[in-house]
């Protein structure tokens, strides 16, 4: 699929009301929307005028968020490698003002090249170049699914899309899960641009990163090291999932520290304990 290609694409109505493109009407939008407000905890702040990398920008939830929340006032560069996903970013975010909101067609990563990227058409949001269809893999998603699923059962949450499997009797709910599973890790290998963080600043003449968002599906540590020295002062605040493999939040933790972020915090949702997926943010 080329990013000149039209294809209709469905809409959805997320809880504030708003209405975004998506790829597929499925419970992945509204566990992307919940992940977004995670990303404003602790200390991350952003006013009218600053400039937001949104790295991993997927169908642009993120950068949706972060516009409205400037009174419509910022910089956005929005970053998607697949094509696919992309073409949806692409068209949540034309109606904004092209002049301070700019969806770039790529991915950000070590080094520039062309590399194959695994697609999951029905989940897009975990499209990565590092793909994993193990058992262990998935075993590690059907935690989380049942974790969430029994804090929305324990709270009573009727308002979250969720909330009817939680009425579903836990054995029934496992073989929901794992069609829902399958269904997910249907994948397809599609050709991504990457380039560097530092050569994409350099084009852009970015004086300042107000905030650096980074969801990269295992790739984050990738991204961070292909900042180049002279571009960490540019950067004030970062947030982001980290997938903590080869002990990378280590890794990243002493990273960040030695480019001169004073806080760094490590947060873990109750329903992803037992996975390594967590967040992480830094603060000058």
């Amino acid at each position: 699929m080329s990013f000149n290609q039209k294809v209709n694409l469905p809409k959805v109505t997320l809880p504030n009301s708003n209405e975004i493109f998506c790829l597929q009407k499925n419970e992945e939008i509204f566990l992307m929307y919940e992940q977004v407000q995670e990303y404003f905890r602790h200390e991350v702040e952003l006013n009218e005028g600053d400039t937001v990398f949104d790295i991993g920008a997927n169908i642009g939830m993120f950068s949706l968020w972060v516009y409205k929340l400037c009174n419509k006032n910022v910089n956005i560069y929005a970053f998607e490698p697949v094509p696919q996903i992309f073409q949806v970013l692409e068209q949540n975010l034309k109606s904004l003002d092209p002049e301070k909101i700019k969806a770039v067609p790529c991915g950000i990563l070590q080094k520039s090249k062309v590399e194959a990227f695994a697609y999951y058409p029905n989940t897009a949001s975990i499209s990565t170049a590092y793909p994993d269809g193990s058992k262990k893999e998935r075993d590690k998603f059907k935690k989380a699914a049942f974790q969430k699923i029994d804090a929305i059962r324990d709270s009573k949450d009727l308002t979250s899309p969720l909330y009817w499997y939680a009425k579903i009797p836990r054995l029934l709910l496992s073989f929901v899960l794992d069609y829902k599973l399958n269904q997910a890790f249907i994948v397809e290998q599609v050709t991504c641009q990457l380039r560097t963080l530092s050569e994409v600043i350099q084009e852009y003449n970015v004086q300042q990163i107000d905030l650096l968002k980074i969801d990269v599906e295992k790739s984050e540590l990738d991204v961070l090291l292909g900042i180049e020295e002279q571009d960490w002062l540019k950067i004030k605040q970062i947030v982001l999932e980290v997938h903590d493999l080869e002990n990378r939040v280590e890794k990243i933790s002493v990273l960040l520290r030695d480019q001169g972020f004073k806080k760094v915090i490590v947060e873990q949702e109750q329903y992803l304990k037992g996975t390594d997926i967590c967040n992480m943010y830094a603060f000058r």
